[in-house]
């Protein structure tokens, strides 16, 4: 039976708890709970701490907990992951990720989770918790200010926004998503204890604003780490903090409010979090749920400008339109290649557009579409025309890429 008892206030004061201590005495931490030590994990306990810093797992456990905690009960999952992006389930990579900085820094993938709302960056100086309830009594207002409680009494002032992220002054420490199924919902989001900011704002920039798409788009938003307002914080401090609001607010006692660790070794034998690691780095579920996008894009090139209209979904490009275009006043004007070779790229661009129905976005070669015009090589320079055509099959690579 749940018991929830919400704050009339968005803004939470600091308050002693009913045995008359106050939760931002950082030297509380998770040692003085009753912690069990790693056994083979079942769905029916209460509170989940997972010790793995692997995003694939930790997102396939918080699925398989969602949907196999009875559905009358609550649950909390707190994790940390080692650094990635992670997109909503409905966004689209190519304008919520800054790809190229992404490929740059070796091992930090992006990952869609199961869940809306925007982009994020995990890393260890971020924690995420998971709030699962009953969809009959879940109210996304009162899980927020169960975590808004728990960063309050680490001496922070903070409020909720109303769009339910936790804010101090103007600036975000946390972010929030949610899903909603037949008889479970959860509230889940990140906290920023001690996060790259830097990297955080390199990964998540993106100028795409030409690309239109018919998924959720990310909200900007300035952002701090909580250390930025009490040095002390810590990640267990958090865990401790949120792990105790949560079992006042839900009347969680004995046995019930014991924290389970969780780690990788044991859960190998559970079939659906494997399959669901397997599934979430694969391109069906990173790049082939991508809600349906048209981008238009245009370069100028020596001899003229080129400008590509390029339909996808679900990862698939649908249609590629392009038109080429030359200045009377453009630098060298037709003088830059052979007389009638503007004309003659008119139905190269025809094959172009061809050779990219039906392929995977982002994943087009300049030398897969080259190929469909019967040019051998990138290098082989035999003629203006075939140059003008190679920097077009380049320069998509490159955009498509981006």
């Amino acid at each position: 039976m749940l018991s929830p008892r919400l704050l009339s206030s968005t803004r939470c004061r600091l308050h002693p708890t009913s045995s008359g201590r106050y939760i931002h005495n950082l030297d509380t931490s998770l040692r003085h709970r009753s912690i069990q030590p790693p056994k083979p994990i079942n769905p029916q306990h209460a509170i989940y701490l997972s010790k793995s810093t692997n995003p694939y797992f930790n997102l396939s456990l918080e699925d398989w907990l969602f949907r196999h905690k009875a559905p009358d009960e609550p649950l909390l999952l707190l994790y940390r992951d080692d650094p990635c992006v992670v997109i909503g389930r409905n966004q689209n990579p190519w304008k919520e990720v800054n790809l190229p900085a992404l490929r740059v820094r070796e091992g930090v993938p992006f990952i869609r989770r199961r869940s809306g709302g925007g982009t994020v960056y995990h890393d260890l100086g971020n924690t995420n918790f998971s709030i699962h309830l009953p969809r009959t009594s879940f109210d996304r207002h009162m899980t927020a200010q169960v975590v808004l409680r728990a960063v309050c009494s680490l001496g922070i002032d903070a409020t909720v926004n109303d769009r339910n992220d936790i804010c101090v002054g103007k600036e975000k420490v946390s972010g929030s998503a949610y899903k909603i199924v037949s008889q479970r919902a959860y509230h889940h989001g990140t906290m920023l204890i001690s996060t790259q900011l830097n990297t955080l704002g390199d990964l998540l920039h993106n100028t795409k604003d030409t690309m239109e798409t018919k998924g959720v788009a990310s909200v900007r938003s300035p952002v701090r780490n909580l250390q930025q307002f009490n040095r002390g914080v810590t990640h267990e401090a958090f865990v401790d903090a949120v792990v105790h609001e949560f079992n006042e607010e839900y009347g969680i006692r004995n046995v019930d409010g014991e924290v389970q660790i969780v780690s990788e070794d044991n859960c190998r034998d559970i079939e659906y979090i494997q399959n669901g690691m397997s599934e979430l780095p694969s391109w069906e579920w990173a790049y082939g749920q991508t809600p349906e996008f048209t981008y238009t894009v245009s370069q100028a090139f020596e001899w003229g400008t080129v400008t590509a209209k390029i339909r996808s979904k679900h990862g698939i490009i649908l249609d590629c339109a392009c038109s080429l275009s030359v200045a009377d006043n453009s630098v060298s004007s037709i003088s830059a290649i052979q007389p009638g070779v503007v004309d003659s790229l008119d139905p190269q661009l025809k094959d172009i557009e061809r050779a990219l129905l039906n392929r995977r976005y982002g994943f087009v070669s300049a030398m897969e579409i080259l190929n469909s015009l019967s040019i051998n090589g990138v290098d082989d320079e035999t003629g203006s025309g075939v140059r003008a055509a190679k920097d077009i099959a380049l320069w998509l690579e490159r955009t498509m890429n981006s």
